[in-house]
């Protein structure tokens, strides 16, 4: 079984998805199932903990999902920090998604933020997945400090712009072997998740390009499907690009 493996962790599902901005939780519940996706991650800050009132999580079944926390709205390595505390506290998991914003127009990561939120995480007992840019050397970086996955964005968070760097993502996927990578933010469609997994990313995540389609269960289902075409390209080997054309049947041995 071709597998996705983080920290000992198998999933079947390379396409992992966001739970914010749909239109209520029955609509998130819906999409969820219709990605077929396995891990869902949630913002802890964003999520009502007080289970007497309705609750995203209310839609989110423990039995069919593996919970995936994250520090969404943090801009501190402390904020961050608590947060992924507090969701470990009140039982979420001892899994986060680190994300750490070094500026409000484009959601760009704080790098130095993020690496050193790793490293007091790591060493607290958390499965650390930072969400970060596509610098080979902040990569490295974070697997030192005992990251279980690195996070490169494909393009600014929400945007929907697509693949925008294939340069920094192709060699990410020639350097990094010792950890998942998975590509997050920037995905608008399903062509843009299979080019992803073209570019030979382990998984791809996204929220925004499911739940801004104007039908985002129908969307859920097609990056499902873009994703697992994605992989097995990446697996078969696409064919070499030739200047000029090769006849799809071969003109030796056709009598004239």
């Amino acid at each position: 079984m071709d597998t996705l493996v983080i920290a000992g962790k198998a999933f079947q599902s390379r396409l992992i998805v966001g739970t914010g901005k749909y239109k209520d939780g029955a609509e998130t519940q819906r999409a969820m199932e219709a990605s077929g996706a396995e891990m869902v991650t949630v913002a802890v800050r964003r999520v009502n903990l007080d289970r007497s009132k309705e609750s995203l999580l209310d839609f989110i079944d423990p039995r069919r999902y593996f919970l995936l926390p994250n520090t969404a709205g943090c801009y501190t390595a402390d904020e961050a920090i608590r947060a992924a505390r507090l969701g470990r506290e009140v039982g979420l998991s001892d899994w986060v998604k680190i994300e750490v914003i070094g500026d409000l127009q484009t959601l760009y990561p704080d790098v130095q933020a993020t690496l050193e939120a790793t490293r007091v995480l790591v060493k607290e007992g958390f499965t650390v997945l930072p969400y970060t840019s596509d610098d080979i050397v902040v990569a490295r970086r974070l697997i030192d400090a005992g990251a279980a996955a690195v996070m490169p964005l494909g393009a600014p968070i929400g945007s929907g712009l697509g693949i925008q760097n294939t340069a920094n993502l192709r060699i990410l996927r020639e350097r990094i072997t010792e950890v998942p990578l998975i590509v997050d933010a920037g995905v608008g469609t399903a062509s843009d998740a299979a080019i992803a997994m073209e570019l030979g990313a382990d998984a791809v995540l996204m929220n925004s390009g499911i739940a801004h389609a104007d039908h985002p269960v129908l969307m859920a289902e097609a990056m499902q499907h873009a994703v697992l075409a994605g992989r097995q390209a990446y697996l078969a080997g696409r064919m070499q690009r030739k200047l000029y054309a090769t006849a799809s049947s071969p003109l030796e041995g056709i009598s004239r």
